[in-house]
C-alpha cells in the first residue's frame, strides 16, 4: 500500500479555516486521511519555529495586515476593494521597500512601462531588465535553427532569467516584481533572485495572460486539457 501524501486540493471541506470563535481551537479529527495538518506535524511545528525570527515574523505580520486592508466590511457583506497592483504597492511601503527591481517579458514592455510610470508616480524607485538582455543568441544554450519562433536563418535572442536575477541582484534592489516571464524562465530567474519577490503577473498568450480562464472552462472549450492519458 502505498505511502499517504498531502492532498488538500482534494479536500471536501476546508477544517484548516474554520468558521468558530477566535478561542476556540480547530478540530482536524473529521479530516480526511490526506490531510497534511494530520500527517505533517512535525512539519508543521518545525516550520513554525521560523516565524520566531524576528525579521520573519514582521514580514509575516505585514503580509497579513496587506491582506486584510484588501476587504472591506458593508452592509451588504466585505467585499473586494484593491487590485494586486495597488497591493504590491501598499506592501512594498509597510516594508520600507523603495527601490523595486522589475524582471520583465520583452512582450509585456508595454506594461512594464505603465507598471514603471506607476511605481515612479508613487515615489518608489524602479530598476527594470527585460528577459533578453544582453542578446545571446539562443544557439549559446543549444538551439537549432528549425526551432527558432521566427524560423531558420535569423537571429533570435535567447530568454535569460539568470542575468535577469543577478543584474537585480547586483542593483541590491530592496524588493522585486516578476511581469510575465515564460514558464522555465520564470522557475529560473526565482532560483537565482536574491530579494524578496513577488509576482505582479504571468503570461499565457492565448488568453490574455489570465491562465484561469483556461481552468474554468476545462469542461467545454478547453476539455482537452482533461483527456485521459493514454496507456
Amino acid at each position: 500500500m502505498s505511502k499517504e501524501r498531502p492532498q488538500c486540493a482534494k479536500c471536501p471541506r476546508i477544517l484548516c479555516e474554520p468558521d468558530i470563535a477566535s478561542d476556540l481551537k480547530p478540530s482536524f479529527e473529521e479530516a480526511p486521511r490526506f490531510c497534511p495538518s494530520k500527517l505533517k506535524q512535525d512539519i508543521i511545528e518545525k516550520s513554525l519555529r521560523e516565524y520566531d525570527r524576528d525579521n520573519v515574523r514582521e514580514f509575516a505580520r505585514l503580509a497579513s495586515i496587506q491582506e486584510f486592508q484588501c476587504y472591506e466590511h458593508t452592509p451588504d457583506g466585505i467585499r473586494t476593494k484593491i487590485p494586486r497592483i495597488e497591493e504590491t504597492m501598499q506592501f512594498a511601503e509597510k516594508n520600507g521597500f523603495r527601490k523595486i527591481g522589475l524582471a520583465f517579458c520583452t512582450g509585456l514592455a508595454n506594461e512594464a512601462r505603465m507598471v514603471t510610470e506607476i511605481f515612479e508616480s508613487s515615489g518608489f524607485e524602479v530598476v527594470s531588465v527585460c528577459c533578453k538582455v544582453g542578446a545571446i543568441p539562443k544557439e549559446r544554450i543549444g538551439i537549432k535553427e528549425e526551432e527558432k519562433i521566427s524560423g531558420p536563418g535569423w537571429y533570435e535572442s535567447m530568454c535569460n532569467p539568470i542575468t535577469q536575477a543577478e543584474i537585480l541582484n547586483s542593483e541590491e534592489v530592496d524588493f522585486v516584481i516578476l511581469l510575465g516571464l515564460c514558464v522555465g524562465h520564470d522557475t529560473l530567474f526565482i532560483r537565482y533572485c536574491r530579494p524578496p519577490m513577488t509576482v505582479l503577473a504571468v503570461k499565457d498568450r492565448v488568453t490574455g495572460h489570465n491562465p484561469l480562464a483556461a481552468v474554468y472552462l476545462s469542461h467545454s472549450y478547453y476539455k482537452r486539457l482533461r483527456r485521459k492519458a493514454k496507456k
